[in-house]
């Protein structure tokens, strides 16, 4: 149950996640064809402003030094109004340079409100409702997206680039201010300290964070590919795809938070992992483009048991650790990112089936490693 204490902050996060969501989605949904079409970028550049897209992540450490200053809730706030705002100029600025430095903004503010998302959600929620408001935060982003891309689609019946950027960019600036405005924290929690933390018995932690972004990196840069590439979806299909994915997820993410509740984190990952062997081996051997469809799907309903890995953090970590190691877990998470579609793509070139076999030996690697999670005692 959330107490009356608890409310301002899951109030708090609702609102700064739907603005994160909005803001997120309306660039994905958007940033390819304007970059084509108005911008005319070629697929070097894009693929350059992918890597630059990541590199707040791999920084999101600093959000540690950040806090020295600035009050957690506030960063977070903060972060989603540097998310409206990149996302608000993106559609003023139709060049390589201009998209590099408004997706720099863009994905700061995007990278640190979800190191602060989680962050906060660990501190002001207890171990068995942690997973339950995981769970519903992912339920409304998934909503959130069937939302934002159909009111997109009706804006670009009328609407230029700039403007629907615009509008957009203003809605989640108003969303951050909103959150400046609010003081939802509360004196019983712990203070986190301010300084960066490595602890070896986190070092599961670590390398189950390190692990969920190198096979998260295989499924985002080569999943929607194959189906593109080898079984030739349109972008019709790729976009049914996409609302039919996220009204699945919007169903099933609260229940996955109340099976983690349940079950414990050791169970959960372990059907995760074992899940995601068979689904990289599906992507890559099998050659029934809705077979494969299934699977994409499946992936993302498993891409959410995830949330069982900072559970698993919350239970054995000194609550004073919270804040700054959901800055390093971040950053460990998207060492992946950096290095991972470069490896992945080059293996693409001499057999497709290769970058999903190797998220397939990611996948058993990580279903040893969950073993050693102990199992939950009543």
């Amino acid at each position: 149950m959330v107490t009356s204490e608890q409310r301002p902050m899951l109030r708090f996060l609702i609102v700064q996640t739907t603005a994160s969501v909005v803001g997120l989605q309306c660039w994905m949904i958007l940033f390819n064809n304007f970059a084509v079409e108005n911008a005319g970028l070629d697929g070097l550049q894009v693929g350059i402003i992918g890597s630059v897209r990541e590199i707040p992540g791999f920084l999101a450490l600093l959000a540690v030094f950040v806090m020295l200053v600035i009050k957690e809730h506030r960063l977070s706030a903060l972060s989603i109004v540097f998310l409206g705002v990149g996302i608000g100029l993106t559609g003023f600025f139709p060049t390589f340079t201009g998209l590099v430095i408004t997706t720099l903004i863009m994905s700061f503010g995007f990278h640190y409100y979800e190191t602060t998302n989680q962050s906060l959600t660990l501190q002001y929620f207890n171990t068995a409702t942690s997973p339950l408001i995981f769970g519903r935060l992912r339920s409304l982003a998934a909503a959130t997206s069937i939302v934002v891309g159909l009111l997109l689609f009706l804006m670009g019946l009328l609407c230029s680039y700039r403007v629907m950027f615009l509008a957009i960019g203003i809605l989640v600036v108003g969303a951050g201010i909103w959150g400046l405005l609010q003081d939802p924290t509360h004196k019983e929690v712990t203070p986190q300290h301010r300084k960066m933390i490595f602890r070896r018995k986190y070092s599961l932690y670590y390398f189950l964070t390190f692990m969920a972004g190198a096979r998260r990196q295989i499924f985002m840069a080569f999943s929607v590919y194959l189906l593109v590439k080898v079984f030739q979806c349109t972008v019709t299909e790729i976009t049914l795809l996409f609302v039919a994915n996220n009204a699945v997820n919007f169903v099933l993410s609260p229940a996955i938070g109340r099976a983690i509740v349940r079950f414990g984190e050791r169970r959960v990952l372990s059907v995760e992992y074992g899940g995601l062997i068979a689904i990289f081996l599906v992507y890559a051997f099998s050659d029934t483009k809705w077979v494969i469809v299934t699977m994409y799907i499946l992936d993302h309903i498993l891409y959410n048991f995830a949330i069982a890995i900072r559970t698993y953090f919350q239970k054995v970590a000194d609550p004073k650790d919270i804040a700054p190691s959901m800055a390093v877990g971040f950053t460990i998470n998207h060492i992946a990112a950096v290095v991972m579609p470069a490896i992945g793509g080059a293996l693409w070139m001499i057999d497709y089936r290769i970058p999903f076999v190797v998220g397939a030996a990611f996948s058993l690697v990580s279903l040893v490693a969950v073993q050693r999670i102990p199992r939950p005692t009543q």
